[in-house]
Parts: structure tokens; sequence; C-alpha cells
């Protein structure tokens, strides 16, 4: 697996965004790209594929596994980003399921934010 450089996060919560840029700026290797909507991360994915998608579980309009449903139909390489998803929900059931469905990690909010970057990496390190 390459090194994780550039990640896409998609979260509605203006908050939750802030949090995740505050804290992957910890790490001068990452490189973060940030949506607040399915819609607006489709069209930025239309010319751009990052190593890792983070997305929110429960967004209006399109939920994250909407979005990850509709990333995978992108031509090119985006079915095969690997994909965590962060949920308010911790129900073990939701985390089974998108694991099966090919997710690498689900991370449960609120998440630590002084070890973010570091559970993604532990992530990334499983591939």
């Amino acid at each position: 697996m390459p090194e994780l450089t550039n990640i896409l996060h998609v979260d509605d919560d203006f908050d939750i965004r802030d949090i995740v840029q505050m804290s992957l700026s910890l790490d001068d290797s990452l490189t973060l790209h940030q949506c607040s909507s399915g819609s607006e991360a489709l069209d930025y994915l239309q010319a751009n594929v990052p190593d890792l998608l983070l997305l929110d579980v429960m967004m209006p309009g399109m939920t994250g596994p909407e979005l990850w449903a509709k990333i995978k139909e992108l031509p090119g390489v985006h079915a095969n980003i690997p994909t965590i998803f962060m949920t308010a929900k911790a129900e073990d059931s939701l985390s089974k399921e998108l694991l099966e469905q090919g997710a690498i990690g689900v991370i449960t909010k609120p998440f630590d934010p002084m070890s973010l970057g570091e559970d993604i990496r532990a992530v990334w390190a499983k591939l």
C-alpha cells in the first residue's frame, strides 16, 4: 500500500470539519481536502483521487454510504479508494455492515482529536 498523504473528508457539520482539520494539521505529511456534502465531494472527485475517504455516515441529502456507492460508480480508480466512516451511532451492527461492505474502518464520534491522525494511520497500516 502506498504512503497515506491525501485525505478527502466529507461531513455536513462545520464543527466536525474544523476539529478534523485541526487534528490532522498536526501531521505535516497529510493533505486534507474537505467537503460539506456528497454532491460537493462528487464534484471534487471528478478531477481528484485521494488516497483515503473519510466519510460521515449521517448527512442530509446524501448519506455517507450513499455517497460511497456513487463514488464506486465513477470511472477510473475511484472504486478502490480505501474508506473510513465516521459516525455518532456506535451501533455494532452498523459498523459491522460497513466493514462487511468493504470499509477499512469506522471511527466513532466523539473521537479524540489528539489521536485522530494516529487512529487513521493505524487503520491504514492494516491494508
